[in-house]
């Protein structure tokens, strides 16, 4: 049961839904149905994948499913830029080891920016086997304190393709926590730009606990700015935000998104 009108029979499209649950392994349960929803119809779709804690209550979900998980193409968000081959932290190990390994993707399926030839032409070559896939059909994404989703950093135009980036030291002191401290982690990444993105055809956002709460506030609620990264996804067409009571506490309309999921259309719990 995918928490969004996604599988109504008439393609009609959604606007922005805010799910409030009452933990991260709620919110692991519900996006895993969406992704249940979508492969079950289309065996061989195309999933964003995020890296980080936040989508690991979703792929530990996912992968109590018993699911036929073989032809789904996966492209990674982003990497850091400079950690040497099967470096633990790296985000090609990362997805082999929390998403490839337990959900029986098939490697060679799965794509990462960046591991395939000189970075200077990284960006270019990611977006084209993007393109050559048929796009992506949904995106796992978090949010980081910044206000970044992938790492797409504050400034980040909302038409930006895949490309290397400076990241922010708040963003790296963040990560730091992977690492044996903040010197080690990257200055550098490549990510999936925010019109690379917003090319999904469906976005499930995920965050959870106060630290992510006014981000979570200014994605949703806020302006539409480049300052604030994640505010993109109020441009999209079909988004799910599902955010746990924590996260969600400083959002206005708190009430009227409990209401609406609770008083939701027959045709929007299938």
């Amino acid at each position: 049961m995918p928490p969004s009108s996604a599988s109504h029979p008439n393609g009609s499209a959604d606007v922005a839904e805010v799910v409030i649950v009452e933990s991260a392994d709620a919110a692991g349960e519900l996006a895993a149905d969406a992704i249940e929803h979508l492969v079950r119809s289309r065996p061989d779709a195309v999933l964003g994948l995020a890296t980080g804690s936040t989508p690991l209550t979703t792929w530990r979900a996912l992968a109590g499913r018993g699911l036929d998980l073989s032809r789904v193409r996966g492209f990674a968000l982003d990497e850091y830029v400079g950690l040497p081959a099967g470096h633990p932290e790296s985000y090609r190990s990362v997805i082999t080891r929390e998403v490839v390994e337990p959900l029986g993707l098939t490697p060679e399926r799965v794509r990462v920016p960046g591991d395939d030839g000189p970075i200077e032409t990284a960006g270019e070559r990611y977006e084209r086997a993007i393109d050559d896939a048929g796009g992506v059909d949904l995106q796992v994404l978090g949010i980081g304190r910044t206000g970044h989703i992938g790492f797409n950093e504050p400034g980040s135009s909302f038409a930006s393709l895949t490309r290397v980036k400076t990241l922010t030291q708040q963003t790296r002191i963040d990560n730091a926590r992977f690492f044996d401290s903040v010197e080690d982690v990257p200055m550098h990444c490549i990510t999936q730009g925010l019109g690379t993105i917003l090319g999904a055809r469906h976005l499930v956002l995920l965050a959870f606990g106060e630290a992510k709460a006014a981000a979570v506030v200014g994605a949703v609620e806020g302006a539409v700015t480049s300052s604030l990264p994640g505010s993109a996804i109020q441009l999209h067409r079909q988004v799910t935000v599902i955010v746990d009571e924590a996260a969600a506490s400083g959002l206005a309309h708190a009430d009227y998104y409990r209401y609406a999921w609770a008083n939701r259309l027959e045709w929007e719990r299938l």
